[in-house]
């Protein structure tokens, strides 16, 4: 594990018997493992401080993000594979508690579509973001079960990180627009492009080639061509 200030620390499992896709950080020290696995499959194991397990459960297959907040809640989105076949993944975005009890599913409005992939995902306290096939919506997810939802002008984005009424969005449209930056100001129903940009590195050479990005509030991360190759992204 690395902290932001570079700090390393090692930590050492035992028992694992999955081939982790997700990890994620839980509270108390504790780290939670999600791998692949077909319809009622325990994938996910909850490992404690001591690095010994404490629970396994089944979370679902599909798993598009599987990520946790600072206040003991464990979010996971989904694509397609999953939510047409599992009772799990069927909601497309699910919120757990740190002890890997399933506590929300996400439901639409009326006359709102319903969840196929999540495209681009968001964390920040106990705030989920999400924006998924096939109309794009931006929505605004509670911890407490509250839910907002925005039309969104960036069709398709692969990313974003937001702070305040702010956020910013990656990507967007067909897949050579992979280094696409759209600014957008949130009112209470819609997010408004004010400004669009080029990502690119620190030598001005654009970035088009990286993996799915990661949104913790407003940063954004890029895993490079390598897994030791990271690019933080800050609004």
């Amino acid at each position: 594990m690395i902290s932001d200030a570079g700090d390393v620390q090692e930590r050492v499992l035992r028992g694992v018997t999955l081939l982790p896709q997700n990890l994620d950080a839980l509270p108390n020290g504790r780290l939670v493992l999600q791998s692949h696995g077909a319809v009622g499959e325990r994938n996910a194991q909850i490992y404690g401080r001591d690095g010994r397990r404490r629970r396994s459960f089944a979370m679902g297959r599909a798993i598009e993000f599987m990520m946790a907040d600072r206040q003991n809640n464990l979010w996971s989105a989904y694509f397609d594979e999953g939510v047409y076949v599992d009772p799990i993944s069927t909601s497309g975005l699910v919120r757990w508690d740190s002890g890997g009890n399933q506590l929300w599913g996400y439901s639409p409005p009326q006359g709102v579509e319903y969840i196929d992939t999540v495209y681009a995902f968001n964390i920040m306290d106990t705030i989920a973001w999400a924006s998924y096939h096939p109309t794009f919506p931006l929505l605004e997810v509670h911890a407490n079960g509250h839910i907002r939802l925005r039309k969104n002008p960036v069709p398709s984005p692969l990313g974003m990180a937001v702070r305040g009424d702010q956020i910013l969005m990656l990507g967007g449209g067909p897949r050579d627009r992979r280094d696409r930056l759209h600014h957008c100001h949130m009112t209470a129903d819609e997010a408004v492009v004010v400004e669009e940009a080029e990502l690119t590195m620190p030598n001005g050479a654009s970035l088009k080639r990286y993996a799915s990005p990661i949104g913790r509030g407003d940063c954004l991360y890029l895993r490079g061509t390598s897994a030791r190759q990271w690019y933080v992204l800050n609004m």
